[in-house]
């Protein structure tokens, strides 16, 4: 049902239209009566009052709530029970519903909705209100944050203004997750609209009761936010809710600059100032919108630079200059974010552009990017904005993890903020961030989101890419050196001078991101690791080298700033010997068993390298 007016036409219910014209039931249009409807304040006392529904919402635990007849409040004969599920129930994420009727309800003669509730344990009620009528919900009056716990207390709502509630369905609305990821149970009762003289007059706000000031451009949209009421109860607490802004009535002091309408979207039409205010029931509300209109945009006249990097060694999400790889979507529209998108043409090459942005995100989770070999991260952004300190602009890039799933464990994340002089306004800037820089990306393998974000609302964008800055590493041309050791007294892992333990595995999946190959060098087999995060290596058999003194091992790297080895025993027992990198040439190298301590050297069972770059190993055996 909507909010029309209705009316009752005499003899309709008993005759057709065309009948009531030719009948002796005429009336005068003046005569006709405005519908009414019932003004019952009761929502669940000892069970549901007259028409009310209740519709789970989507996502929820279907049957978290029920009817409870033994624990109530004041030894009254049912209370609402809700079952709150733990982390990860197959049934739903969390419990919420509403209740509603059928036909609406005048519930303009009262100024509250109050309701006694306690809870298993203590806790904080994610959401509660009314309003929620599974339609627009235009009138909806929200309180997040309520505690509750092993006793009854009662809570108050206040209605920001009655005399809009005079057909609402939505009686009351609820929705609770878990709480450190356990569920418990929560109960509610005699809940019901009253007149209240024991609280104040409502004060509310538009904008949190800010009077706030922006700078934007003919044809920007700006929703209204911040739309709060608040009430002294009775017990001295200032309770607050959140409501609609169909509760309010706008006004813009200039509509040829900036005009709003009843859903509190400001559209700014043209150059110059306005003020947006807003009263709810004939009284000026607390905060207010200043637009500061440029009118038309102010964008770049020329095109950002054109890339230089070989395209080789570029993995490019938005560029003209390269092929890019898929990109899901340049704004996720996630909760909370109010950047709009547009693809748009500079100097004839496409640029993106972000207004009103606060944070936007940016996925190719179906097509996860592999950065491991990469540098830098670059981008070029332009904006009109002031950039002085502390004005920032953030990049965040998150990392799905090997599951190339959200959650689940393994994601890893790191933002990176810049901040003036490196911003410039009204001028093309270049960002290349070294990805050492986002020092909690721990992984960058599965690379999945971007977020953009900071304090400028406006920004183009353009050449959005990862690239491989390092002069790419030189290879050895000579084999390693041919051990003189006697056979009869090695166990070899790897080597052509020896016979190796059979069945080894050199490349055991222990979600490693290296790159293994077996290259020739100098006609010699040699153990490569590429992008080298660590890597196993699984002997076919356990081994017993308690009787041998040395590990011994050929390697050679030009870009490795760390590399270690590990001998390791069941349990698994590990210890790591630190080599020197980057080598100069082959670097030969017998390390004493005793400085594995205290693996078990007669039970070995596998070897392992860490560190990073691209490493050449040759001759690995106990002697």
């Amino acid at each position: 049902m909507n909010n029309s007016t209705f009316y009752i036409l005499g003899c309709l219910a008993s005759v057709g239209i065309f009948a009531l014209l030719s009948s002796g039931c005429e009336r005068d249009i003046a005569d006709l009566e405005p519908a009414t409807y019932a003004t019952n304040p009761e929502v669940f006392i000892d069970g549901f009052s007259g028409g009310l529904n209740y519709a789970a919402f989507s996502g929820s635990v279907p049957t978290a709530f029920n009817v409870d007849n033994e624990v109530t409040f004041d030894n009254s004969s049912a209370a609402m029970r809700f079952e709150v599920p733990d982390y990860g129930d197959p049934r739903g994420a969390y419990a919420g519903g509403t209740y509603f009727t059928g036909v609406g309800r005048d519930l303009s003669g009262y100024n509250a909705l109050t309701f006694w509730a306690k809870a298993s344990k203590d806790a904080t009620l994610d959401v509660v209100g009314f309003g929620n009528d599974l339609g627009a919900n235009r009138y909806q009056v929200s309180a997040n944050g309520l505690t509750i716990n092993t006793n009854w207390k009662q809570y108050i709502l206040p209605i920001p203004d009655p005399s809009k509630l005079t057909i609402e369905r939505g009686m009351f609305f609820y929705s609770e997750g878990p709480e450190n990821e356990k569920g418990y149970t929560f109960w509610i009762d005699e809940v019901k609209f009253e007149k209240l003289g024991t609280i104040t007059p409502p004060s509310s706000n538009i904008l949190n009761g800010q009077d706030e000031v922006v700078t934007s451009e003919t044809g920007a949209t700006i929703t209204l936010t911040g739309l709060t009421t608040t009430t002294n109860l009775p017990n001295g607490i200032n309770q607050s809710v959140d409501a609609t802004p169909y509760y309010y009535t706008f006004a813009s002091s200039n509509t040829a600059v900036a005009t709003v309408n009843e859903a509190g979207v400001v559209t700014v039409v043209g150059a110059g100032d306005a003020i947006i205010t807003a009263q709810m029931g004939g009284i000026a509300v607390s905060g207010s919108l200043t637009i500061n209109s440029i009118g038309l945009p102010i964008q770049p006249t020329i095109a950002a630079p054109t890339p230089t990097v070989d395209a080789s060694k570029v993995i490019s999400m938005f560029s003209n200059a390269y092929t890019n790889v898929q990109v899901d979507t340049w704004n996720t529209h996630w909760l909370y974010s109010t950047a709009e998108e547009s693809f748009i043409q500079i100097a004839d090459d496409d640029v993106i552009r972000y207004r009103n942005l606060n944070f936007v995100g940016i996925e190719f989770s179906s097509q996860t990017i592999d950065a491991t070999n990469m540098t830098h991260f670059h981008l070029d952004i332009w904006t009109p904005d002031p950039t002085t300190a502390p004005k920032s602009f953030k990049v965040l890039l998150v990392d799905f993890g090997p599951n190339n799933t959200y959650g689940g464990g393994d994601d890893a994340s790191h933002e990176v903020t810049i901040t003036a002089p490196v911003l410039a306004t009204e001028s093309w800037v270049s960002l290349n961030i070294p990805l050492t820089n986002f020092t909690g990306l721990t992984s960058r393998a599965h690379l999945a989101q971007l977020v953009l974000s900071g304090d400028l609302p406006n920004i183009y964008l353009d050449n959005v890419y990862f690239y491989n800055s390092a002069t790419p590493p030189a290879v050895p041309t000579t084999a390693a050196p041919t051990p003189t050791d006697n056979p009869a007294n090695v166990i070899a892992v790897f080597s052509d001078a020896f016979t190796n333990i059979p069945a080894t595995n050199l490349n055991p999946n222990w979600g490693q991101s290296t790159v293994v190959t077996q290259v020739a060098i100098a006609g010699n087999n040699t153990l490569k690791y590429t992008g080298l995060n660590y890597q196993g290596i699984q002997l076919g058999s356990n081994q017993n080298v308690s009787t041998k003194q040395f590990l011994h091992l050929d390697y050679w790297t030009a870009n490795s700033s760390a590399l270690k080895v590990y001998i390791i025993s069941p349990g698994p027992v590990e210890t790591p010997y630190t080599l020197t990198v980057p080598s100069s040439g082959w670097t030969s190298i017998d390390i004493p068993l005793s400085s594995f301590t205290p693996v078990a050297l007669n039970n070995l069972m596998q070897l392992k390298f860490d560190g990073n770059g691209d490493i050449y190993l040759d001759n690995i055996y106990f002697k």
